[in-house]
């Protein structure tokens, strides 16, 4: 079914609403998330904040709207690399693609970084809307595992996983009806965790006067994680 053409009033609004999510994203980078305000947004584009309401009734609002598109891009900029690579034919290499992509983007958009996998915002609850987006990336992931035969009948070392652990890991796969196993999955939160951190380590200077510049420290970390995935 075609879908109906938008409107001169459509198009406005989005080329408006556009237009305030990258100012919000320019004050984002100056002031930080906790000091996002709409008031200063609406100054600078000219607007009453009355007017701006009428896209972002709240801060809030603002704030998970920039979420959203952030986790989006980060999303669509390692399913294009996963899928360049050909995950089923060449998982590593498929693997070493999501890195570099998640790497890449990072450094192009730290602040949007910050906003997503840095520190909470005080006061802030991501609603439900964030889950889809914030999934791209680690789903991506498992569809490398998937397809290299890491799922329910090739499992990593079955039953190696502490009771606990395992039973965490369990109910994460049955809320999620995941198709891999709970060892699969503990390794893939263990190596998705571990290359965030390098980044977040790199990006925020907490690599200075050991492993900067990082991209020998990131190739290498990246081929054991592929190692401890058993990534061929």
């Amino acid at each position: 079914m075609t879908a109906a053409p938008r409107t001169a009033r459509d198009r406005a609004r989005a080329e408006l609403t556009s237009e305030i999510k990258d100012v919000a994203r320019r004050h984002l980078a100056a002031e930080g998330a906790q000091r996002l305000s709409l008031r200063a947004v609406a100054r600078e584009l000219g607007m009453a904040s009355s007017a701006l309401y009428r896209y972002f009734p709240s801060r809030d609002e603002l704030l998970t709207a920039l979420i959203v598109d952030a986790y989006d891009a980060v999303g669509e900029r390692v399913e294009r690399a996963v899928e360049a690579a050909g995950p089923a034919e060449h998982p590593r290499a498929a693997w070493r693609g999501l890195c570099g992509a998640v790497r890449a983007w990072a450094r192009e958009h730290p602040h949007e970084y910050a906003l997503i996998y840095g520190s909470p915002v005080p006061g802030y609850q991501a609603p439900d809307d964030t889950l889809a987006p914030f999934s791209r990336v680690p789903f991506a992931l498992l569809g490398i595992l998937r397809g290299s035969g890491q799922g329910p009948a090739r499992p990593f070392g079955e039953g190696d996983l502490p009771g606990p652990l395992a039973k965490q890991f369990e109910a994460v796969v049955e809320a999620g009806g995941l198709d891999v196993s709970p060892e699969t999955l503990a390794r893939a939160v263990f190596a998705w965790t571990g290359v965030f951190g390098i980044v977040s380590f790199e990006l925020f200077g907490q690599l200075a006067g050991s492993a900067d510049p990082a991209d020998p420290f990131f190739a290498y970390a990246v081929d054991r994680h592929a190692d401890l995935l058993g990534l061929a």
